[in-house]
């Protein structure tokens, strides 16, 4: 068995010179007061000299594990250590599959299992399915944290609905497909969101390819033939729902219904059935998962809509939060703060859908991303740009269907929600225009992202009212598409994909998120929720032989682009002897090239000699002259252990 740490190693997780503040950064998240009700988990890789070490923190217990590549070749996640109770004993990916078993989970967490904006689910009543993988792939990019915080499922207000945790319940999305192919009915499974990607492709006949696998190493380096979709495809075909034997789909169509929580899109369904007759429609001819898809970590809109775009993770296509920090820049980007003009964003490395298209079947027909967030390479996608179609004719369109709105957002003044259902009304018009152009060929594959369900259950909760009228309004669309498709003569041939980007759960309004403040907390760091990019120093230092004198080098811990890191001067340096009363042996400034030198008693060795090291805009260092870090032992703070 192959140790198999982060695939491109640089700086995110903790190295040596991050164990201090990384654990005095743990052990305040964990134990500030305010933090109680906040904080489930606190994710980190940390290094080690065996290709490092996963770790989850919290205030129950921690587990510690690796990644291998096992004699398969597939990767797997042997524990090295629990403290306390293990966090993520509970990997069942079918728990909370209904809004009974969610009802029955917050009563036994001490909440409401009646009233839908109170009903909290606790961290010991909750699941965390794949998550040794979904924790690790984090780490494989240069982009990730050194520290990701999930959240409790109620801590994200002031909205009355948020996501972004790694617990089933924001993590799970619905997952259908239909149509050739496809074995019709429930299948009692749960998939990962990159699995969407590869079946996706294995209904519409695509070829395999020689690509990279799940451990990024392509076909040719794992000594096999073709056997993945795309250039990077960290899933698989889900062959249960498969039926190899028929006719491949020679088109795809995938719905996204942003935010929408699957236990509340099944209870509508069943509960409503004469609202959703679009939906109904597909359902009825669909394979069903019943575990859903559980999504990409962090559940958050625009990474995890690039994992369902490119068969990826986002510690592989790199958009790995809505804003990330580049260490190497030192410098903040937002893919969805900026909203427009993102694709750059995701490694060329990976394959998007589109591309494999666009490779594969670029004579058949167009592709197109309406409003989808990610879109890389699709030949219509307006938020890269790329807009095919007469304007006049779409802007036509658009007031004709205006009446598919629901007038309640305009009445209750809600703009951020009237805005997302003119978004998703013009997005309506595109794929009219797209499908009925005698300029254009009918898309071959289209990522139809629905915008409106996500900003209801933002401002009305998962299961309010306002989420009911916004899937009613996005159904009308739904059954839109498959009129138009049947009067074109594409519906049989065509492939359905319902899905989500991640699940939703109800918040405590006066319950901010744990990361929001973090700062204020005396670290220096970089914060995007739910990550910490920590700025440290490296810090090195050496004793000459005679024992007489020693000097220490300080610089910046994270490099620049060509791998050099700045050298760090003025940073104030404080050298104790150990004792019951450490005695002061030298105190300076760090010079030209960041070194300060200073004198040391012949007659102590190192060990008993500690360096503090502290610089503007930087978290403190403190080890011994020996190098060792003095960093706070975890599980004994945290757990009285050891």
């Amino acid at each position: 068995m192959q140790s198999f740490g982060p695939e491109r190693l640089a700086g995110q997780g903790l190295d040596p010179e991050q164990f201090e503040s990384g654990n005095r950064a743990i052990h305040a998240l964990l134990t500030d007061p305010d933090n109680e009700h906040r904080v489930d988990l606190v994710l980190t890789w940390r290094h080690d000299d065996e290709g490092g070490v996963y770790e989850a923190w919290s205030r129950r217990g921690a587990v510690r594990f690796r990644r291998a590549i096992d004699d398969d070749g597939a990767l797997v996640y042997p524990i090295v250590e629990i403290l306390g109770d293990d966090p993520l004993a509970n990997l069942d990916p079918l728990a909370l599959g209904s809004i009974r078993a969610e009802s029955t989970a917050a009563l036994a967490s001490g909440h409401e299992a009646d009233d839908p904006a109170r009903r909290f689910i606790a961290p010991e009543q909750q699941s965390y399915p794949f998550a040794y993988e979904r924790i690790a792939q984090l780490f494989d990019s240069p982009n990730a944290p050194d520290l990701a915080v999930s959240p409790t499922d109620w801590a994200q207000g002031p909205n009355a609905g948020n996501h972004g945790a790694l617990h089933v319940r924001q993590a799970r999305a619905p997952l259908w497909f239909c149509g050739p192919r496809i074995r019709a009915g429930e299948h009692g499974l749960a998939a990962r969101a990159v699995d969407i990607a590869p079946t996706l492709l294995a209904a519409c006949g695509f070829p395999k390819t020689r690509g990279a696998d799940a451990t990024g190493r392509s076909a040719e380096e794992r000594g096999v033939g073709p056997d993945v979709y795309l250039a990077r495809q960290d899933g698989r075909p889900l062959d249960e729902i498969l039926d190899p034997t028929a006719l491949p789909a020679t088109r795809a169509y995938l719905f996204l219904l942003d935010g929408i929580h699957m236990t509340e899109l099944d209870a509508r369904l069943e509960a409503e059935p004469e609202r959703y007759p679009g939906l109904l429609r597909l359902r009825e001819h669909a394979a069903r998962l019943g575990g859903g898809s559980i999504v990409n970590f962090p559940s958050i809109t625009w990474p995890s809509h690039t994992t369902i775009g490119t068969g990826t993770w986002c510690g592989h296509h790199d958009v790995v939060n809505p804003s990330y920090y580049l260490r190497d820049k030192r410098e903040m980007v937002s893919p969805q703060g900026q909203q427009v003009r993102t694709e750059g964003f995701s490694s060329s490395d990976v394959e998007s859908i589109f591309e494999a298209f666009r490779r594969e079947r670029a004579e058949e027909g167009i592709t197109a991303a309406i409003y989808a967030p990610f879109g890389r390479s699709a030949d219509h996608a307006p938020l890269e740009g790329r807009t095919l179609g007469h304007k006049p004719r779409l802007k036509a369109l658009t007031a004709d269907l205006a009446g598919d709105r629901d007038p309640r957002w305009e009445q209750d003044g809600d703009k951020s929600v009237t805005d997302e259902s003119i978004l998703d009304n013009r997005g309506m018009a595109q794929v009219i225009e797209l499908f009925t152009s005698d300029e254009l060929r009918a898309p071959a594959f289209v990522y139809h992202e629905l915008t409106l369900t996500d900003g209801a259950g933002h401002a009305h909760g998962p299961h309010g009212e306002g989420l009911g009228d916004a899937l009613a309004e996005s159904d009308r669309r739904v059954t839109r598409v498959l009129d138009l498709l049947a009067e074109r003569g594409l519906l049989e041939e065509t492939l359905f994909v319902l899905t989500a980007d991640h699940g939703m759960a109800p918040q405590d309004p006066d319950v901010n998120h744990p990361v929001s403040d973090f700062a204020a907390n005396g670290f220096a760091c970089a914060v995007a929720e739910p990550m910490i990019w920590l700025h440290d120093l490296c810090v090195r230092v050496e004793r000459f032989a005679d024992g007489r004198t020693a000097r220490v080098f300080v610089s910046e811990n994270d490099a620049l682009p060509d791998g050099s890191r700045p050298e760090v001067e003025g940073a104030r340096v404080r050298v104790e002897a150990r004792g019951e009363t450490p005695r002061e042996v030298a105190t300076g400034e760090t010079g030209p090239g960041g070194v300060y030198g200073f004198p040391t008693p012949s007659n102590l060795p190192s060990h008993e000699l500690i360096v503090t090291v502290e610089a503007p805009g930087f978290n403190p260092r403190r080890l011994t002259l020996d190098g060792t870090p003095l960093a706070l032992d975890l599980g004994r703070a945290l757990y009285s252990l050891g």
